[in-house]
């Protein structure tokens, strides 16, 4: 058991409360739920888990939750990608009779709160950054944007629902859409096991960039590529090792084929998808994330508890984590010049990469390790939960001490 709040339960059968998470993919549980998530299991909740199932299946079943399969479709918020999947979670609602259910991104907080309309147990709406809709300049995306800046207030003022957010620019972005403030939670991400990634030594040889995450225009992959190619075109013999694949389902997604052409230059290695993000953090000086917009980057926790030097754009979510001449370095959104200029600073001065590198990893323990994120996120629920007693099980009594 954790050291932190334990749940409630019912009383002579100590029955736990059941918490459901609806997340749209299995793998986006594991990489942003799971520390939360572990949290509540170890302070008690029977833990569920809603979400369109691929390869992780085992892995969520070995942590002890309950999986149910859901079918999502990714990379729309259409009524007709809706309709399923808000049927699916309202039949599971009816199954399992959750007493918190917590609706992880854009699409399911959507998609969730639908389902939970009528039903009088607590919603954590947690909007883990404002994402394509919000990001892009298409046409269809500002569409989509005006019919979600519609609804989302509707949806996110119900009575028993309370909106998680990662920082203060999407809370300040959700104010202004109308979403009430005494409906809103802050908490900075989604924790990172500082326990198990810890500060590692420079690796030998060239300087070396190292970027993890998805591989979509938004998160600035085009722009450090960019980067890198200048640097090298100005004579600097730096490696960028790229962790990470293109998401199809993401309209943003770069395509792979333009991935594997930058593998033919110099100094480029693609890994793909790696199990043990450490191996990236082992190999690289420096940790970029060039992103347009985040809700607190995993990435950039993981490489901070890594002990790593950061290099992000001014942009919200990253500039949590990536503090300007404490941390890090900012620069602009799609600015290679301004990037490689970046990157060039720190390559050049060992002792700013240290002195930066400590800096992020004290920020994790102080603030973003998976303890102390999970000890918040488990108070919440229960916070809710006791507003809430309809949310209690049946026969519930307050345990005695």
């Amino acid at each position: 058991m954790t050291d932190g709040p334990h749940p409630m339960t019912c009383g002579e059968s100590n029955k736990p409360l059941r918490l459901l998470y609806v997340v749209n993919e299995d793998w986006a549980f594991l990489l942003n739920r799971l520390p939360m998530a572990r949290a509540a299991r170890d302070a008690g909740f029977e833990v569920h888990v809603a979400t369109n199932v691929n390869s992780g299946a085992a892995a969520i079943r070995a942590e002890g939750f309950i999986l149910h399969p859901i079918p999502f479709e990714r990379g729309g918020l259409s009524p007709l990608a809706a309709i399923p999947a808000v049927l699916a979670i309202r039949k599971l609602e009816n199954e399992i009779r959750p007493s918190i259910v917590h609706n992880s991104g854009l699409q399911c907080c959507v998609f969730g709160s639908l389902a939970a309309v009528d039903r009088g147990f607590p919603t954590v709406n947690a909007i883990t950054g404002l994402g394509f809709v919000f990001t892009s300049p298409t046409l269809l995306s500002r569409l989509l944007k005006r019919g979600i800046t519609w609804l989302l207030p509707w949806l996110l003022n119900r009575k028993h629902s309370n909106v998680l957010v990662q920082n203060p620019d999407d809370r300040d972005a959700l104010l202004r859409l109308g979403v009430k403030p005494e409906h809103m939670t802050l908490i900075p991400g989604s924790g990172v096991d500082a326990d198990r990634l810890k500060p590692l030594p420079e690796p030998d040889g060239p300087i070396t960039i190292g970027f993890a995450g998805r591989l979509l225009v938004d998160k600035g992959i085009r722009a450090l590529v960019a980067a890198h190619d200048l640097l090298r075109a100005q004579g600097h013999d730096f490696n960028l090792i790229i962790a990470g694949n293109p998401d199809p389902a993401n309209p943003a997604s770069v395509p792979r084929d333009e991935v594997e052409s930058w593998t033919r230059r110099p100094g480029i290695t693609w890994l793909g998808h790696i199990d043990n993000i450490a191996t990236l953090w082992r190999a690289a000086h420096i940790a970029a994330l060039p992103s347009h917009r985040e809700g607190l980057p995993g990435a950039l926790m993981e490489a901070a508890a890594c002990g790593r030097p950061l290099v992000a754009t001014d942009a919200p979510g990253c500039r949590e984590i990536c503090i300007a001449d404490q941390t890090g370095l900012l620069v602009g959104i799609e600015d290679p010049p301004a990037l490689a200029g970046a990157i060039l600073t720190l390559a050049q001065s060992p002792d700013l990469r240290a002195r930066f590198g400590a800096a992020a990893r004290k920020l994790v323990e102080d603030k973003l390790s998976a303890r102390i994120i999970g000890r918040s996120v488990v108070e919440l629920y229960n916070k809710l939960v006791r507003e809430q007693p309809a949310a209690l099980p049946a026969g519930y009594a307050p345990p005695t001490r």
